[in-house]
């Protein structure tokens, strides 16, 4: 059963009320877009609800797994209507890091954030309902009114009348120093031999405040009032707080049960959360995952975003709360130093204090180290890749397509183009999807060559195989079978040309064509001539790259065919046995 809340912290959003099974807050506001209820239980148990323009404010027993007894916190937080307009400039100010411009279109546009903070206590069930009179009206007490002890108390008040035969006590006005050389007891319920134990100065009765009321009026000088208070009304928190009374606002509170040391400043400023020995500057101590709380409301126009920085033994993470408490970064205990390292200039170095590239691996670990992105999606558009963008929009990209596909792609993709492709079952094609040529190139030379239409292959530098230098085409007599046929090979880079003549008057010149001529050595040229039809003398009379002249006896004309065979310029010192530089 639930009774009725009391105990507001801060500026008045709404009251409560109600009780039995449900509070309700009716709003002294209005304009806004939504109200947010949190409602934080005794036994850490937190409630948070969205509540639309126009729809009531309201807390149910049933909202919580169980409603235990102790005292409940609650904050109402109002979020404004913005404009869709506005909107969009204060996410464009925020990504571009211009905070001051936000701060001034929100001030522009009158948005502040307006919360209100309050307290109610359950008892067996029940929240204690307000009680009249517990809070002692202010100036109920008078000059020539008589006080007696316990006069004020809860259900009761000093009353403006005194008692029949009480004598008339007035305010005593002192206009010089006062010296209490003992103790003194302020309030309504200090009894005469009041026993003071070790207190100095003793407020006793059921609402004890002390206030700072500044009568400053010179302009320029701080007149702020402020106030302790310790503990609010009847079903009220039980609470200490500093509140700032001409600002409306409790900037400080401690309720009762906070733990020994909950905030703890040693002799040299260091800060303690439940600890009285801070190492460092602000030093948080628990027994289970001490951690920090980053959480912006949507009250100030923003989205709202909630995330958790903490650490326990297992790891140190970051928690994104708002997007299903996800923990995007995480350090594992053991990490070594410098797992993650960015330099000054935003260098990151992996493993390495001193990263020389934007992105720097090192291990000096005798083990094979990789670098792995993995998709384990099934998928037909999973991928894992890495990719690199110039300021022309050139891409650079290694892919791995995931097995949803027909073809596994590994590659380096200009323009979506130019690819390495792995097709399953057919090991490791190099290759494009388009009629582009493939270069392998060196030393800034392209030193193989693959056109993109015809395939034709051009290597620049010596071609050395292992094996045999084929060819081979389908046989066009069988269809199931193939002719292959293989280069000759020599130990010398040879040149050659041949053909048919046929001596005139017993003499014939023979032009070689001027490619010949112009790879071809002078030296070690040697020529073949085969009479065609009969036997016949011939003979070659003189020889050079550009010519060959044959001759015969002078008895007939012959018709012969010739080879002729050359070195190629440059080769004529061919290596044919070298150092063993062969794959293995």
């Amino acid at each position: 059963m639930i009774a009725m809340p009391v105990a507001m912290f801060a500026a008045p959003v709404g009251k409560a009320i109600g009780g039995g099974s449900q509070i309700e807050w009716q709003l002294s506001i209005s304009g806004h877009e939504k109200i947010v209820l949190t409602v934080s239980a005794p036994d850490g148990e937190v409630y948070s609800k969205e509540f639309a323009a126009g729809t009531p404010v309201t807390f149910s027993a049933k909202d919580l797994p169980a409603l235990v007894d102790g005292e409940y916190t609650y904050q109402l937080t109002v979020v404004p209507r913005i404009s869709s307009g506005l909107k969009e400039q204060l996410a464009a100010a925020r990504n571009s890091g211009d905070e001051a411009g936000a701060r001034a279109m929100m001030k522009k546009a009158g948005i502040e954030p307006i919360s209100q903070t309050g307290a109610f206590v359950v008892a067996n069930g029940a929240i204690l309902s307000d009680r009249e009179g517990a809070e002692r009206p202010g100036g109920a007490i008078s000059t020539g009114v008589a006080r007696e002890p316990g006069a004020g108390k809860e259900g009761t008040s000093a009353s403006a009348t005194p008692r029949p035969g009480t004598p008339v006590v007035n305010d005593q006005v002192i206009a010089d120093d006062l010296i209490v050389q003992g103790s003194a007891c302020v309030g309504l319920d200090c009894v005469n031999n009041e026993s003071f134990g070790f207190d100095t100065i003793r407020l006793k009765e059921n609402n004890t405040r002390i206030k700072f009321d500044d009568t400053s009026t010179t302009s320029g000088c701080p007149a702020n009032d402020w106030q302790l208070t310790a503990n609010d009304s009847c079903g009220g928190s039980s609470k200490f707080s500093i509140e700032d009374i001409t600002g409306s606002k409790v900037p400080f509170t401690v309720t009762a049960g906070a733990a020994t040391n909950s905030i703890f400043v040693d002799s040299t400023g260091r800060v303690g959360f439940r600890t009285s020995t801070p190492v460092l500057d602000l030093h948080v101590s628990t027994s289970n995952t001490p951690a920090i709380r980053l959480e912006q409301t949507n009250a100030g126009g923003f989205t709202a975003q909630t995330w958790d920085v903490a650490g326990n033994e297992a790891n140190f993470f970051v928690r994104d709360v708002t997007g299903g408490s996800r923990l995007p970064f995480r350090i594992r205990p053991g990490a070594p130093t410098s797992s993650i390292d960015i330099n000054a200039s935003g260098d990151v170095g992996v493993g390495t204090a001193s990263p020389s590239e934007l992105l720097h691996v090192f291990s000096s670990a005798d083990a094979n180290k990789f670098i792995q992105i993995e998709d384990t999606s099934t998928g037909t558009s999973a991928l894992a890749g890495f990719r690199a963008k110039n300021d022309a929009g050139a891409l650079g990209q290694l892919i791995s397509h995931g097995s949803g596909r027909t073809t596994l792609r590994y590659g380096v993709s200009v323009g979506n183009r130019q690819e390495l492709l792995a097709t399953g079952g057919n090991g490791l094609l190099i290759g494009t999807l388009e009629a582009d040529d493939v270069i392998i190139g060196t030393n800034n030379v392209n030193r193989l060559q693959i056109n993109g239409t015809t395939g034709a292959v051009t290597v620049s530098g010596n071609f050395t195989v292992t094996g045999t230098k084929n060819f081979g085409v389908p046989d066009p007599a069988d269809a199931t079978k193939a002719i292959y046929f293989s280069a000759l090979e020599g130990p010398e880079a040879g040149t050659y040309y041949r053909g048919t003549a046929k001596t005139i008057n017993g003499e014939v010149t023979i032009t070689m064509p001027g490619a010949f001529a112009r790879i071809t050595e002078k030296e070690r040229m040697t020529v073949q001539l085969t009479p065609i039809g009969a036997p016949g003398q011939l003979y070659v009379a003189s020889r050079s790259p550009e010519k060959i002249v044959v001759k015969t006896d002078g008895s007939s004309d012959i018709e012969f065919d010739f080879l002729v065979q050359g070195v190629r310029k440059g080769y004529l010192d061919f290596e044919v046995e070298r150092e063993n530089t062969l794959p293995k």
